[in-house]
């Protein structure tokens, strides 16, 4: 057990600061992301200035869409504090500027609805084509993987656009259903209903892969951030709360098998 220097808070404390969960902030220290300052008695983690400037960053990492094991990459390239604050810097006030372009589409959603002109539903659900997310899409995974998935859609019948709006459903039906029972992200359970997200995202034409085949795993984790920042998305799965149990269970799913 090591001396005290400086000021730490308790696990518990930045927990409670962050939002990030104590289980969450164990397990960052259980795969070397985040190690705390000291233990105490009981095995109680302290964490001093330095931790918090690190797991600010993982935060911030995190809510742009890369995996823990990207991360890390990331964070052991770095060497200068300074430099990689001003980089995240850089990335947070483009994340500003996609967050400025959903404010403006949710407008456009009420100035619709207070002129009851009719809601193109199917838009607003087909969040992987939706298209005030085809720059987005371009920018992240190339213009092929937008445009294929854009021809998958159009070049199928109404019959088939309904089945598949369907399964959409259901399984946004069974999220928050694990959701409203309060299971973990990894419960068996809701890593099952992540398997079904993931297999449902590969049967798109377009949806970016990995050399083997499989939906890649930064579209998969970045995928789930977009269903918490966009509330049309967060609607299909219950609303915030509910968006991001899908988020935090689809990323146990991808760091474990994509």
């Amino acid at each position: 057990m090591s001396r005290r220097s400086g000021p730490e808070w308790s696990i518990q404390e930045v927990a409670a600061v962050t939002g990030a969960t104590s289980r969450t902030l164990r397990h960052y220290g259980q795969i070397g992301l985040l190690a705390p300052s000291r233990t105490g008695q009981g095995g109680l983690r302290f964490y001093d200035e330095d931790a918090l400037v690190r797991l600010q960053r993982i935060l911030l990492l995190r809510d742009l869409g890369l995996s823990l094991s990207a991360i890390a990459q990331v964070l052991a390239g770095e060497q200068d504090v300074t430099d990689a604050l001003r980089t995240h810097l850089a990335l947070l006030e483009q994340e500003r500027e996609r967050v400025e372009r959903r404010i403006a589409s949710v407008r456009r959603t009420i100035e619709t609805k207070e002129r009851g002109a009719r809601l193109m539903a199917e838009e607003m659900f087909d969040g992987f084509d939706h298209t005030a997310y085809r720059e987005e899409v371009e920018t992240r995974w190339g213009g092929d993987a937008y445009a294929e998935g854009d021809r998958w859609w159009r070049g199928i019948d109404a019959a088939e656009r309904r089945s598949w709006r369907e399964r959409v459903a259901q399984l946004g039906r069974d999220w928050q259903e694990a959701a409203a029972r309060g299971i973990a992200s990894d419960d068996q359970d809701a890593q099952a209903l992540a398997r079904r997200h993931v297999e449902w995202l590969g049967s798109i034409p377009g949806t970016p892969r990995d050399a083997s085949g499989r939906p890649a795993k930064e579209y998969v984790v970045g995928l789930g951030q977009m269903y918490v920042d966009d509330p049309r998305f967060g609607a299909n799965y219950g609303g915030a709360d509910g968006a991001s149990f899908v988020r935090e269970a689809l990323t146990v799913y991808a760091d474990r098998h994509l």
